[in-house]
């Protein structure tokens, strides 16, 4: 089913979902079940799941390091389709313009429709660790926006090059990312609503939102995104603080604020066994106050684990 279905049905009731990541090569896809599990009695609709973009490693050969290119975090679609058949729920393969040609995206495109998997999570993704600005791959989309068209095409039937008939055309929910506090390189929020809105005009369903701490800068984007036109569901994305570096490493990767009660409450913490808690606490808190504002689905990034999620569902599910 559709996420934009899920929230229909749900008939103005707050959904609960989250977003994994897939292990590392090598590891075993159980780990990701028994974080999963626990989850699972909070009934959501969909679970998201991450792809990582290629990145450097370096290979010793005969004394001289190589450089290659790999993807420490490959098989996004086929957790989905494990997911999907094991627990019987949803399931939301991001899908990247960094690193994927346009070929390569309408082949993953292809296997999530043969999958039955109905809905994909459209972003730019990041630039690589060496970096300075993204740059897109050859032969692939600089902007999210070309990816959410691309889909949208496939929707219609029209694949790459016009060289097929299509009888049997995919219909995927689109979802794309939102800002509330701007993304990084835009350089205003109104010229960032711009890009949202771009987005949304190529075929994007629903918006969910990069992780905020502050509720009152997803209300006046959820207004402002109204009185720029966009009127699809716009879905808040909520991650627990965990450990005290997260007050260093968020503003600096995100460009977010930290309310200074958070911050005050943190840095009182002995331990990041007391920051975890004041986390959870902190989440249930900003959590019950946009339930009642009547948000379409809670949606909340894991990072792998699954204790503190499951502590805040508790409050609130």
């Amino acid at each position: 089913m559709k996420i934009t279905e899920h929230i229909k049905k749900a008939n103005g009731k707050t959904l609960f979902s989250f977003e994994i990541i897939p292990p590392k090569k090598g590891k075993s896809i159980q780990e990701l079940y028994n974080n999963i599990d626990p989850l699972m009695e909070f009934n959501p609709p969909f679970i998201d799941v991450t792809t990582s973009r290629e990145e450097y490693v370096y290979v010793e050969k005969e004394g001289l390091l190589d450089r290659k290119m790999t993807r420490m975090r490959p098989g996004t679609v086929g957790i989905c389709a494990a997911i999907k058949h094991k627990y019987d729920v949803d399931t939301v393969p991001h899908v990247l313009c960094g690193g994927f040609t346009k070929e390569e995206t309408e082949y993953l495109l292809v296997d999530c429709h043969y999958l039955g998997i109905e809905n994909v999570m459209a972003l730019r993704g990041d630039a690589m660790s060496h970096q300075k600005y993204f740059e897109a791959s050859k032969g692939g989309h600089q902007y999210a926006k070309e990816l959410v068209a691309q889909i949208q095409n496939l929707n219609c039937g029209k694949y790459l090059h016009d060289v097929i008939e299509a009888d049997n055309c995919a219909d995927f929910c689109i979802g794309v990312a939102g800002y509330p506090e701007k993304h990084l390189e835009a350089p205003s929020l109104q010229s960032d609503l711009k890009r949202l809105k771009e987005k949304v005009d190529a075929g994007a369903d629903y918006v969910v939102t990069q992780m905020f701490f502050d509720n009152n800068k997803y209300f006046q984007f959820v207004d402002a995104a109204k009185k720029a036109g966009i009127n699809v569901p716009i879905i808040p994305g909520i991650k627990p603080l965990a450990v005290k570096r997260h007050l260093q490493l968020l503003p600096q990767v995100f460009r977010i604020d930290i309310p200074e009660p958070l911050i005050n409450a943190v840095e009182s913490c002995k331990n990041n066994k007391d920051v975890r808690q004041v986390g959870i606490e902190f989440a249930i808190q900003q959590s019950k106050e946009l339930l009642a504002a009547g948000v379409p689905v809670l949606h909340y990034y894991s990072m792998g684990k699954s204790d503190n999620i499951q502590a805040i569902a508790k409050e609130l599910f």
